[in-house]
């Protein structure tokens, strides 16, 4: 049982959440603003549906990286995630895929849950590929098909000006697959063919797509005039805040990713990045040559991030918690109602993470647990019924 700032789907409670096998089991409390007391914020835990690496393994590394990504990315937060691949030589992608189900198949503990693999390339364009290795080419259903035999791929990243990709993202919306547009020197028509198509969002919004221009809008303005969920990384560096605030104006569920590599949880210093060397340095990642190379986000601090630029706290932990859940698709995460999994963040009146809960089990502790206020001995409670949807 937890004391506190309980956010629901139908607004703050102070009170009491309980659970029974991993499920949230009772909220019970009276609505109130959680500015007027000093009791700790229990948020949904954080979904990143967008990451490379963590604790110093990179995804494409196998073995065991999938598994240190998880335990590593729990201590900020995100109770689930899915394992993001990189453009790399088949052969590569299919023993990154091989050991991420390995995992998959006996979940670490204290750890984030895995929910699947992010395809991201290789069908992405070669003329757009930012910190991505040289690999890309297009694609076709029966090598993604041959792919999904080795790993539950939910969502795959491609770029949809390629020959033969708008038949592709028809056929993997048949079977499932979630497809996001990135990666691309795609026009606006391509764009909005690539969500007629069958497409759901866009792949870290603004970064390696065409740009907004008054005359040529490019994917960025197709996803401002007409998408209904795309990411974003909003670490403060790889988007302005500005463009950001322009995006929450134009995408209802825009929603956040960290994109994260190697480096994250981790001091300054050389990482990897799929074969690629990178550099952590003032905050950020980057090749040799300074183009940045996915982040060193967590999902808390973008929570703090998403705080500091405007957004209201429920709005901004909807943001990286329902919104991207239900993207994939999974209603039974990335909310606290009645019937959900117990997936719950604990967090301070400054959001400093107190502790981690994964299907009720406490995955990571604070150093400042210890410090949190009391429940009170009685209250005037009452108890949320509806069952989580």
């Amino acid at each position: 049982m937890l004391y506190g700032n309980i956010l629901t789907p139908r607004g703050w409670r102070l009170g009491t959440l309980t659970w029974r096998e991993g499920r949230i089991a009772a909220i019970d409390g009276e609505p109130v603003d959680p500015a007027t007391n000093a009791h700790p914020r229990l948020l949904p835990g954080f979904v990143d549906l967008h990451v490379h690496g963590g604790g110093g393994a990179d995804a494409m590394e196998g073995g065991d990286a999938a598994a240190v990504m998880a335990r590593t990315h729990v201590r900020f937060g995100t109770t689930s995630l899915l394992v993001t691949t990189m453009t790399a030589p088949l052969p590569d992608i299919r023993q990154a895929l091989r050991d991420i189900a390995r995992i998959m198949a006996r979940p670490p503990s204290h750890a984030a849950r895995l929910l699947g693999v992010h395809l991201e390339g290789p069908y992405l364009n070669p003329g757009k590929l930012g910190a991505q290795p040289p690999y890309a080419h297009p694609g076709a259903i029966a090598d993604v098909a041959a792919l999904m035999e080795l790993a539950p791929i939910r969502l795959l990243t491609l770029a949809p000006e390629l020959s033969g990709h708008a038949t592709l993202i028809g056929q993997l919306r048949e079977r499932g697959v979630r497809v996001q547009m990135g990666h691309t020197l795609g026009s606006y028509e391509e764009g909005v063919a690539g969500l007629e198509h069958g497409a759901h969002g866009f792949t870290h919004l603004f970064n390696a797509m065409t740009g907004l221009h008054h005359r040529k809008p490019g994917m960025v303005g197709a996803a401002l005039a007409h998408a209904d969920y795309a990411e974003i990384i909003p670490d403060l560096l790889h988007v302005h805040p500005g463009a950001i605030r322009t995006a929450l104006r134009c995408i209802p569920h825009l929603f956040g990713v960290t994109d994260s590599t190697a480096a994250a949880g981790m001091p300054d210093g050389e990482y990897r990045l799929g074969e690629q060397h990178v550099t952590k340095c003032l905050g950020g990642v980057r090749l040799a040559d300074g183009t940045l190379a996915g982040s060193t986000l967590t999902m808390d601090q973008a929570l703090r991030n998403l705080v500091q630029i405007g957004l209201e706290l429920d709005d901004a932990s909807r943001r990286l918690s329902q919104y991207p859940a239900d993207f994939l698709g999974e209603t039974e995460i990335g909310r606290i109602d009645v019937g959900c999994r117990a997936d719950v963040v604990v967090m301070d009146a400054g959001l400093e993470i107190d502790a981690v809960y994964v299907g009720g089990e406490q995955a990571h502790r604070g150093p400042s647990a210890s410090n949190l206020p009391p429940a009170p001995q009685a209250t005037r409670a009452s108890q949320e019924r509806n069952r989580c949807r």
